[in-house]
């Protein structure tokens, strides 16, 4: 009765850990922009930061691949979370980036200065350090991917001088962008030879899906394995569930252009000042940033999205 008693004890344990997942804890730091990743990444503050190592059932935990998630401006949403289950159903391992929870912050809309695309970028960096140590994780088949903000974190991640400033060693084998800012056009187009696939929706006013094509078309044309797919009549986050929205304190970036220099300086369209730091990316922001943008689900295209994320990784994760 008492070994009954405890493989049933084991059992709920198992069910439970895989649930849960593993909080996976490591050390990044809080640099406020590329600029400081770049310049002056070993003075920068260090973080500590964690995640969730999630497994799949019913397949050996061996050299599995992952799909590393980072969440978008609002923090973790339950879309999300149906794509990184998803991809367990796939046989594949995920890690949920905590960037935002391991800073005590809950959202960056309007703001976009507490957790910043640098900061989450050398967070996925540092993860997948230790990711790659890890025998249950393939080394070679980790992907990212992840919404606005994060959606970011997964196109920029795949910018050369950015990531070779962090590591010289692990990279990310594929990079799976929904709906990302793309109005930041580096003056060195030096992207990844891995896949890039940009998800946006045509009538976004948050991130504009006009500015992703207009770098799509650059990268293109600088040898980068990029692809776009523009849902029509989608708004941001069209791959949620529920009608569109109107969020009054959000940017919409639909007049907004910036150059990046090669030392990852972003500059304002007023006089080349670089936005090196909160004031002046505020200033910045307020010459071409209006507010009010809409963001919310279109039924078709979320379905459409969801079958885009499955071919991607299966294609590139598990050469399906």
């Amino acid at each position: 009765m008492k070994s009954t008693h405890a493989v049933f004890i084991f059992m709920l344990s198992w069910v439970f850990c895989q649930e849960t997942g593993e909080r996976i804890t490591f050390t990044s730091a809080n640099p406020f922009s590329f600029f400081d990743i770049i310049t002056d990444l070993p003075d920068q503050e260090s973080q500590e930061v964690y995640g969730i190592l999630r497994f799949p059932q019913g397949v050996e935990h061996q050299d599995l691949p992952l799909v590393l998630g980072v969440a978008g401006s609002l923090g973790w949403s339950e879309h999300h979370y149906e794509y990184m289950s998803m991809y367990r159903e796939m046989g594949m391992a995920t890690f949920e980036l905590k960037s935002f929870a391991s800073r005590g912050v809950t959202s960056t809309v309007g703001e976009q200065i507490s957790v910043t695309t640098a900061m989450m970028i050398l967070d996925a960096y540092r993860a997948l350090a230790v990711l790659a140590d890890d025998p249950r994780i393939d080394s070679g088949r980790v992907a990212i991917t992840g919404w606005s903000l994060g959606g970011g974190v997964t196109l920029f991640s795949a910018w050369q001088p950015l990531k070779r400033s962090i590591t010289d060693e692990n990279g990310f084998a594929a990079h799976l962008a929904f709906y990302p800012p793309c109005f930041v056009v580096p003056e060195l187009l030096d992207f990844t030879d891995d896949p890039i696939h940009i998800l946006i929706g045509e009538l976004d006013d948050w991130t504009p899906a006009a500015a992703c094509e207009e770098l799509v078309s650059v990268m293109e044309a600088n040898g980068a394995q990029v692809e776009l797919t523009v849902f029509a009549d989608s708004h941001h986050s069209f791959d949620r569930v529920g009608l569109p929205v109107i969020d009054e304190q959000g940017y919409s970036f639909t007049d907004c252009r910036f150059a990046m220099r090669q030392d990852g300086a972003v500059l304002m369209n007023f006089m080349d000042i670089p936005m090196t730091s909160s004031w002046r990316q505020k200033i910045g922001l307020a010459l071409c940033a209006g507010r009010g943008p809409t963001y919310g689900g279109n039924p078709d295209s979320r379905a459409e999205a969801l079958k885009i994320a499955k071919s991607f990784m299966a294609r590139h994760l598990l050469d399906n």
